[in-house]
């Protein structure tokens, strides 16, 4: 796997997603067959590789940074799109930080309906939203 350097948007295209995809979606195969033979312990402890998964992390990244609709808007950490530098920082962030993970809050947007009452949209920061998907 290619590190970062000063060509670091080399580097993060160069990363191979279809193996990353292809890792993860075995992961998933394996819990669910766990819980469909009803072998809760393994189905947990895969569940706990998952997290620690280097693949988990990067594709979970890349949905958050890239390929999620919202992806321009702001949580309460205020930001928005990610730099290839800040993506990799993240990924050791996530590393590191995986076990003692604290949610950080989220960012209320009243959004009125047709009937006059208001709704909360509720937007969480990229590093919550990354956890949460992974």
């Amino acid at each position: 796997m290619i590190r970062h350097s000063y060509k670091t948007s080399e580097s993060w295209k160069a990363l191979p997603w279809k193996k990353f995809r292809r890792n993860l979606f075995r992961l998933q195969k394996r819990v669910y067959k766990a819980v469909l033979v009803g072998d809760k312990r393994k189905a947990r402890s895969l569940q706990k590789l998952i997290l620690k998964s280097t693949s988990a992390r990067f594709l979970a990244i890349r949905q958050v940074s890239q390929l999620n609709a919202g992806k321009k808007t702001a949580g309460i950490d205020g930001k928005k799109s990610l730099s290839f530098e800040e993506r990799f920082n993240l990924e050791e962030l996530l590393k590191t930080n995986s076990g003692n993970w604290k949610h950080q809050g989220l960012r209320e947007i009243p959004i009125p309906k047709k009937d006059g009452t208001t709704r909360m949209l509720k937007i969480p920061t990229v590093y919550s939203y990354c956890t949460l998907i992974q």
